[in-house]
């Protein structure tokens, strides 16, 4: 059986300190890709860092920091692109080292991978970096890879609910206290809540209203 299954309960980091909040995570045949949005510190890294980390401790036999009800199909290969691959030696910005792991990734992928990609599509221009992001989650899917990507890009949580075997998925964020619960919620979009955080530090209403007339124009368009 090719298909890969990985479901993690009540999971958390084994290097983070002080209270931590479990995540739950299920990928297999209904959901191969897992697209996670949600605000800045909001827990979308260290959740996509939990699932990599988890998946490696499993397969060496270690025992994982999570619930009694997790089951792992071995992966015949983990690849990940996180955080900044800028290269001065190489004269590479930081969208182009960035790409350059991605390529190697498809390139490499099938069934058996689990590929996890940190802000995927950012670093060039939006409308470009989210076309990128859509191509190389369906070439990945089509691929049979299991991926789990972080964004911020908004076309990114429409494009997950049109695709087969891909799901949104998003980091809680509680709008009272304004900051993030760290949860992961499986099936829904996360919001960046910029303009909420906006007003709450006193952004004034005139540029409040101008930003939201602009968004919705450029989503009209």
């Amino acid at each position: 059986n090719n298909q890969s299954s990985y479901f993690l309960q009540e999971a958390t980091h084994p290097l983070l300190t002080g209270e931590k909040v479990p995540l739950n995570v299920r990928l297999g045949d209904k959901v191969q890709t897992l697209i996670v949005t949600g605000p800045n510190t909001g827990g979308k890294t260290v959740s996509l860092k939990t699932i990599g980390l988890l998946a490696i401790m499993a397969q060496c036999g270690l025992h994982i920091p999570a619930g009694q009800d997790n089951s792992f199909t071995p992966f015949k290969k983990i690849r990940a692109g996180l955080g900044d691959e800028q290269s001065i030696a190489q004269s590479l910005s930081t969208f182009s080292g960035h790409m350059k792991n991605i390529i190697a990734i498809i390139n490499d992928a099938g069934p058996g991978t689990l590929a996890l990609f940190d802000e995927l599509g950012a670093g060039t221009d939006p409308s470009e970096g989210s076309a990128l992001a859509m191509a190389i989650l369906k070439e990945l899917t089509n691929r049979g890879a299991m991926v789990v990507a972080t964004t911020h890009i908004n076309e990114l949580k429409i494009f997950a609910q049109t695709q087969n075997k891909m799901q949104n998925a998003a980091m809680e964020f509680d709008p009272l206290s304004m900051a993030p619960t760290y949860r992961l919620l499986e099936g829904v979009p996360g919001q960046s809540n910029a303009f909420y955080i906006a007003d709450k530090l006193g952004l004034s209403e005139s540029i409040l209203a101008s930003a939201k007339s602009m968004v919705h124009r450029s989503h009209d368009q």
